[in-house]
């Protein structure tokens, strides 16, 4: 009783002391660290053709950023919304991103984090941003065009003064309409030096303004449309052209939009009935200056079915032909527009213009059939091409989150042998860790001990297995992706392996990477089938995977009950494979290899492997089997030692096991004044417990199968198994029996579905109780350490925490138990300084909590969905892992680690100890996770060499804080006609004015401001309407304002708005009065009183303000003592 009577203080003064089981919430800081692959939520594209980067935006609010050689980042915005909008600042390190609730976002690749945020008041429906500068147009729901600009230095967004009302461009349009009409297309001209803008409204409408001349320069959606001779038909089925016909454009709303010409004299524009109509827009404005009007030769239709009904077209993207002498000829790619009900493609045609771009000619088109449901496609340069206009290659992007590539060539045979329909397919994004395809079943983390060999049997085989590795997407010649740079400059592994992922997929192979930093790389890979060996049931799906880092051994479980156990150190004289029975051995002999090799496979049931273990030693494998029978097999000499029937009800499942040493199960070792030491067991022995799915405890002999103890342990209420851990508790009996601290008996805390707050540093401690019963050799034994080992039971339902000695001895009675309010799923333990601290649970419903160690206190409570937002899905636990300090996760095609500790920076000393320039981050505000800088030369991004500076630059990491790149800013150019540039400048005075600020039709340049006079003050003014635009970067409203409540006010954020120019007419008729002198000097007399009174009046609103804010400081200052009168742990 004594030693129960110690570990009882034990658990006790674990609460009051920070040796042991000192887990904290304070000490806990889940967070990604490393992140791969596409989100299942993926929605939409953007590309910058210089820095050669991907951006990629979903429908939660990530945006996942993809480089060159595997580097990949990922970017969470504060709101979980879906993106609708998705654009980069070409060659600035900036990506505009807009989201479904208009909140305008710009992101710094720079420093890795949410540069500025701007909320538009009013439904986005139109956005794109001048090619070569910081401005962009934003199109509303009220057919409102607004002008924002991104000023680097200030770092925030500008709304500038420059706006087009949809009634001022209808009415100068000769298009009035009664209701607003949404934009639903903004497009900067080509060619035209940011000069003119495209306006496309809802209703059909096209416009296209000119911005410097201010007016407009062509028209184009009249209701009532002649087509010249003939309409084009891009049926599958050729026919005969479609005769002309009059085409009522009242009720067809346009769909989608974009330019089908190099130069921008060429519009194509989509429509919900699926129509296609290409709109000339080279014709000369009249001599008069008028805008160019839609008229029969500057219109041609296009169908892509002669069915009735048709889909909308959705998607229009355009690229030019290279051989093109009018720079009208190309490719037109066409999401939408067929028969309804048809199959879901991707239309690609090839299009050809006549000499006078009257007529256009169908001459090929290829169908592109979708992996998924279609989410978005983009038009990119071509990898070493010297223009970013020829956009040749493409990228479709569908549901759940899979990206497919397709060159030029690709695309030309695709449409050129469209009859043969060749086999051409598209590139898959190759992902650094395959999770589908074949999909991967099972998956463990391990971190190698130091001091060991198996480091450098592990970097040998990654030298010699150069078939297994993983290519990344930039080895390929066309892959579009070069960004960053490439990891055999910016990590050196030549300093060993520390942690290794492996994970086993459905078709039998195994797969084993180097994590031990960010940037993951193969190690090797096995295929299930032993070559020249055939052995039914090696391809079944891999269920469990072990590794003995002692011996460098592999042991792979499968589905059909098969076990290999593979040499990973390899033989250079010929290797002999075993296979085993439960009746016989055959030996056989293989030829000479390198690398891995696999030594035997054990075939005895045809159960599935639920559980593999290899022995602390590592010369004995446990193996538990779905139907309850446990084997062990000797790995010196390959043979089966024992196969025995655990003593369970129904033969349930074995859910778990552990080895450990018989000698620790329960051994007192005394003090030096202490002669006699009492140790039970043999050192050289281990035994087994073993953890059934119907929560039986059974411990067994590691080297007969013998069970130890009268019977079985069966908790009293029936539960299911998750995992068992036996945990060693090391305590002075001198330091517990100097405790003064009141006993208490042992706790059962009932888990509520309520979160734990996350600033509480623990939960609410519940009653205890535990046994009072006293030894009478208590201070005889003060000397006394106790080593006594501990049995954690996971279950679905609860935690429970035995002594191994209770478990020998079939008590029922556990020291600690826990019940859960929702199932459990998974567990893991967490370790802290190499010591075992707390434990992890993950329960169906996404939430995860941890737990301190032994007293199982709540410390820490979060979610799926606040880290990764990710949603649970079914078997996602069958491919979790830990180390004990990280948890690798899988879901759809998404891999990520978590780190759970704070200030756990394995991966920043990685990077410190080797000056690496990795780019891994948890940055504030939005919580931007990068695998790798993204710095990007412009001369990189039309060739492969990289001249990369190498600079550490310090930034806010993921890791505790210094992480390196992303550099996305400006980069010199070597190569000017590469990028080509336009001089922009003049967009600068043009923005900062309206169109349309004066009522009479022309201005003269050297009208004089009018200055402000006290009647235009309006004091009581009605309260104004809501502003269509423009929140402040801190999401504040504002309230819209009159001229001259600017002027009275002192200005606002745009310092340079000038005062409203008023006619002599308005003038006159404000001043201007009829009648006698009489009769004016009464009015200049009202006109006085009527001043005094306003004088009263804004001198009492002005005391009102002064005692507001007197008031307001008071409270301040009371606010102020307060808070430091409060200790710092109340706050």
């Amino acid at each position: 009783m004594f030693a129960k009577r110690l570990l009882q203080k034990a658990l006790h003064h674990s609460q009051h002391n920070l040796q042991y089981g000192c887990l904290k919430s304070v000490d806990m800081d889940p967070r990604v660290a490393i992140h791969y692959g596409i989100p299942t939520t993926a929605s939409v594209l953007a590309f910058d053709p210089i820095q050669r980067l991907l951006a990629i935006g979903t429908l939660d609010g990530r945006i996942k950023v993809i480089g060159g050689d595997g580097i990949e980042g990922l970017l969470f915005s504060p709101k979980q919304l879906p993106y609708k909008n998705l654009e980069f600042l070409q060659n600035q390190g900036l990506l505009v991103s807009i989201l479904n609730d208009s909140d305008i976002q710009v992101w710094s690749l720079e420093s890795r984090s949410l540069a500025c945020c701007l909320q538009w008041e009013s439904n986005i429906t139109a956005f794109s941003v001048i090619s070569g500068s910081s401005f962009m147009y934003i199109g509303d729901e009220y057919g409102l065009i607004s002008v924002i600009k991104y000023e680097a230095a200030e770092g925030k967004l500008v709304n500038l003064p420059y706006n087009i009302s949809a009634k001022s461009i209808r009415e100068a349009a000769g298009y009035p309409s009664p209701i607003e009409q949404p934009i639903v297309g903004v497009l900067p001209q080509p060619c035209s030096s940011g000069n003119r803008v495209l306006i496309a409204f809802e209703d059909g409408l096209l416009v296209l303004w000119d911005i410097s001349e201010e007016r407009i320069h062509f028209v184009g959606g009249d209701k009532d449309l002649q087509l010249k001779d003939e309409g084009v038909n891009a049926s599958k089925e050729v026919e005969d052209p479609v005769d002309s016909i009059e085409q009522h454009l009242g009720d067809k709303e346009i769909s989608a939009l974009c330019w089908a010409s190099s130069s921008g004299s060429i519009l194509a524009v989509g429509y919900i009935d699926g129509d296609i109509l290409f709109w000339n827009m080279s014709l000369p404005a009249s001599a008069k200056g008028q805008q160019t009007s839609s008229s029969p030769n500057n219109v041609v239709k296009l169908q892509l079915s002669s069915a009735e009904r048709r889909l909308p077209v959705i998607v229009l993207q355009w690229s030019n032909s290279h051989k093109s002498r009018n720079g009208c000829d190309g490719k037109l790619f066409i999401y939408g527009g067929d028969e309804i009900g048809s199959e879901e493609v991707l239309t690609v045609l090839n299009l050809e213009w006549s000499s006078g771009m009257e007529t256009v000619r169908c001459v090929g088109r290829a169908d592109i059939t979708l992996a998924g449901s279609f989410a978005d496609m983009i038009l990119l340069p071509g990898a070493g091409t010297t223009s970013v206009n020829n956009k040749d290659d493409l990228f479709i992007l569908t549901n759940p989150g899979q990206l497919h590539f397709y060159d030029n060539g690709s695309l030309s045979t695709l449409i050129t042998h469209q009859e043969r329909r060749p086999s051409v397919s598209a590139v898959e994004f190759p992902m650094v860790i395959p999770i589908a395809d074949p999909s991967m079943t099972v998956a463990k983390l391990i971190k190698l001990p130091s001091g060991g060999n198996s480091s450098k049997v592990l970097s040998e085989v990654a030298s010699v297995m150069r078939t297994g590795s993983m290519h990344s997407p930039s080895s390929s010649p066309n892959w579009p992706l070069t960004g960053g740079v490439p990891s055999k400059i910016s990590i050196n592994r030549s300093n060993g392996i520390e942690r290794v992922y492996l994970a086993g997929y459905s078709d039998g192979s195994v797969r084993m990477w180097d994590a031990t930093y960010p940037l993951l790389s193969s190690i090797f890979f096995l295929e299930g089938e032993v070559q020249r060996v055939k052995v039914a049931g090696s391809s079944a799906p891999v269920s469990k995977l072990d590794f003995c880092s002692g011996s460098s051994t592999l042991a792979v479980g499968n589905e059909r009950g098969l076990v290999h156990v593979y040499d990973l150190k390899g033989c250079s004289d010929g290797t002999k494979f075993h296979f085993v029975t439960e009746t016989k051995c055959e030996v056989l002999d293989l030829p000479q290899g390198k690398g891995p090799y696999c030594r035997a496979v054990f075939c005895l049931l045809g159960s599935p492997i639920e559980s593999l273990l290899f022995s602390n030693s590592g010369n004995k494998l446990a193996v538990g089997f779905e139907c309850g029978r446990v084997a062990v097999f000797d790995m010196t000499s390959l043979t089966i030692l024992f196969l025995v029937d655990m003593e369970s009800c129904a033969r349930a499942p074995v859910s778990s096991m552990t080895w450990m040493d018989q000698a620790c199960v329960h051994r007192h070792v005394k003090s030096p004044k202490h002669s006699e030491t009492k140790v039970t067991g043999d050192h050289a022995e281990e035994v087994i417990f073993i953890f059934s799915k119907d929560t039986n405890i059974n411990v067994i002999e590691g080297g007969t199968g013998k069970t130890i103890g009268n019977w079985p342990v069966h908790l009293k209420k029936e539960s299911v198994a998750i995992s068992m851990y036996v945990i060693e508790l090391t305590i002075s009996g001198s330091e517990l029996l100097n405790d003064k601290q009141p006993e208490e008996p042992f706790q059962e805390i009932a888990i509520t579905d309520n979160p734990t707050s996350e600033s509480s540093p623990k939960a609410p401690n519940t009653k205890k109780s535990h046994d009072t019963e006293h030894h009478s050799s208590e201070a005889a034994n003060s000397e006394e350490t106790l080593l006594e080992s501990l049995v954690l039971l996971c279950c679905e339902d609860s935690l429970r925490l035995y002594s191994a000695k209770s478990v020998f001895q079939g008590t029922k009675k556990p020291i600690q138990k826990v019940k859960y309010a929702k199932p459990c799923c998974w567990t893991a333990l967490v370790k802290k300084d190499e010591k075992v601290c707390g434990l992890v649970s993950l329960f169906q419903t996404g939430i995860f909590e941890i737990r301190s160690l032994p007293d199982l206190e709540l410390v820490e409570e979060s979610s799926l969905t606040s880290i990764l937002r990710w949603n649970f899905k079914a078997n996602m636990d069958k491919t979790l892992s830990s180390d004990n300090t990280h948890i690798a996760l899988v879901n759809g095609s998404e891999f990520a680690f978590v780190s759970l500790l704070a200030g756990e920076n394995e991966f920043r000393k990685k990077i410190l100890k080797r000056a690496m320039l990795l780019s891994l981050g948890l940055w504030s505000v939005c919580r931007v996770y990068m695998t790798e800088f993204l710095q990007l030369p412009a001369d990189a991004a039309f060739s492969f060499s990289l001249n990369q500076k190498k600079k550490q630059i310090s930034a806010p990491g993921i890791l505790g804080g210094l992480v390196k790149g992303l550099k996305g800013g400006k980069t010199a150019h070597k190569d000017l006609t590469a990028v080509p540039t336009s001089n922009l400048s003049h967009l600068d005075g043009i923005f900062v004015k309206s169109p349309f600020s004066d009522s009479s039709a022309t201005l003269m340049s050297n009208q004089e401001v009018v200055e402000l006079n006290i009647d235009d003050i309006e004091i009581d003014d009605p309260p104004p309407m809501v502003p269509t635009s423009s929140h402040d970067v801190r999401n504040t409203k504002k309230e819209k304002v009159t001229d001259k409540e600017k002027l009275f006010e002192g200005g606002t954020d745009n310092n340079d708005m000038k005062p409203r120019l008023r006619t002599p007419e308005e003038i006159m008729a404000t001043y201007r009065k009829a009648g006698d002198a009489a009769s004016v000097a009464g009015h200049a007399r009202n006109k006085l009183v009527e001043r005094q009174e306003k004088l009263e009046r804004i001198s009492q609103r002005t005391a009102e303000l002064q005692s507001g804010a007197e008031d307001f400081a008071s409270l301040a200052n009371e606010l102020v003592k307060t808070m430091e009168r409060r200790k710092w742990w109340h706050i």
